[in-house]
């Protein structure tokens, strides 16, 4: 499974140079998001699990847009091998629906601590179909969108 292509990314108009490669592993039912990074050190990034499974959110805060606050989803897994861009701008989450879903994310900038930022995962009205998910008390403590003045 190729998950960069840099040629590929500039014949489609997608200005991606990646920076930096992490991952992550979650429970079933835990929730992260939405996340994203603050200017300076904002980022875009590209997701995909490659373990278990995850419905993967985004949400875009690009104020001029005109799908600002509106949310996209799709069902990323280890079987299905769908990758999904997060352009600068936008806001990232995902519930993991199986044990030990393992997610990538490659990001055009250096994570940045100062700059980590995020909107409440139950604050812009999508339906997560979870009714108690696990969520961290950092995610649970961002803002909700209609109190968030985006930078973006």
């Amino acid at each position: 499974m190729k998950t960069f292509h840099a040629e590929m990314f500039s014949d489609l108009g997608i200005p991606f140079v990646p920076a930096e490669e992490f991952f992550s592993t979650s429970h079933k039912g835990v929730v992260r998001g939405m996340h994203f990074q603050l200017p300076p050190h904002d980022h875009a990034k590209l997701v995909y699990c490659i373990c278990g499974q995850v419905l993967d959110v985004l949400v875009d805060l690009r104020k001029e847009s005109p799908s600002y606050g509106n949310a996209a989803a799709a069902m990323l897994s280890g079987a299905n091998h769908h990758l999904f861009f997060v352009p600068l701008g936008v806001a990232h989450g995902f519930l993991s629906l199986e044990m030990g879903s393992v997610m990538v994310y490659k990001t055009s900038t250096v994570h940045a601590p100062s700059c980590d930022a995020g909107i409440r995962w139950d604050s812009f009205g999508f339906d997560w179909g979870v009714t108690a998910p696990i969520v961290s008390a950092r995610d649970q403590a961002f803002p909700i969108l209609a109190e968030f003045v985006s930078p973006f």
